[in-house]
């Protein structure tokens, strides 16, 4: 609760560090959601290190129920007939996820003749701050390439992220503690995925474990334009690398509610 700088009132401050210094001291399991975080707190309350777990978000098998990816053209390019299209679903933030070295590197990529940008596009669904993605587009150049989409139902992102030829995640060093929750509703819809993000940060291990190569991290122009370049030229070839079949199980949230049925049993049992 209590962060460097944060809250920034130093009362409020005083206050969240009490609750929090409480709740590790009497609680039988603290739990969270991230290896980062349960890190960061196990140095910040070495007494209570024992007591913590770590319980990812994941997945409802339930809300796929009916979503597959379409027949047409071998299950590629239905969202944009002819074209490749890369999509990224959910709130750009200009610091956490800033995309301008993504940007930058889809300009790259136009330059040295990576892809047909006449044969991509990056859309993006329900970003937020749209205008941030519309001012770099046009800094870069690729604003043909760009598309800026509104949001739309739950089911609906869930079945267009099945039908999109690749997913993208970005995920900043500042929040290397910090795993995206779309990130597992990524790995369930079965489609090749490309992570820009620290390569030390949670997310990407998170990816790694499930068989996903394809990173870079979300400040390097040219990391991300030669992952880039790879990445669509497996799709090209059919050849991409889809998530791991065990991690995409192990990350429903049947399975998680068995994780947690475990940590609540050992919780209740008495000490020897």
């Amino acid at each position: 609760m209590a962060q460097d700088g944060y809250p920034s009132d130093p009362k409020v401050w005083k206050c969240f560090k009490a609750i929090e210094t409480v709740a590790m001291d009497r609680a039988a399991r603290c739990v969270f959601t991230t290896p980062g975080a349960a890190s960061a707190y196990r140095k910040r309350y070495p007494a209570a290190a024992s007591r913590m777990a770590v319980l990812e978000n994941g997945y409802d098998e339930e809300s796929f129920s009916g979503l597959a990816r379409s027949s047409k053209e071998g299950g590629a390019r239905v969202l944009n007939p002819g074209k490749w299209t890369l999509l990224h679903s959910g709130i750009v933030y200009p610091s956490e996820r800033d995309p301008t070295q993504f940007f930058a590197a889809l300009a790259l990529g136009v330059q040295r003749g990576d892809f047909d940008r006449n044969a991509l596009r990056v859309r993006f669904r329900a970003p937020v701050h749209a205008e941030l993605l519309r001012g770099l587009a046009g800094r870069y150049g690729i604003a043909d390439i760009i598309e800026i989409c509104p949001p739309v139902g739950y089911r609906d992102a869930l079945s267009e992220m099945v039908q999109a030829d690749g997913l993208l995640i970005m995920q900043a060093a500042n929040c290397n503690a910090q795993i995206p929750a779309k990130l597992y509703e990524y790995l369930r819809a079965g489609v090749p995925l490309i992570g820009l993000t620290d390569l030390e940060g949670d997310t990407a291990q998170a990816l790694r474990l499930a068989g996903i190569g394809a990173l870079a991290p979300l400040d390097s122009t040219t990391q991300i334009a030669d992952v880039l370049a790879a990445f669509l030229t497996d799709l090209r070839q059919g050849s991409s690398v889809l998530p791991d079949v065990a991690a995409v199980a192990s990350a429903s949230r049947r399975a998680r509610t068995e994780q947690l049925a475990a940590l609540l049993q050992c919780a209740a049992t008495p000490p020897m």
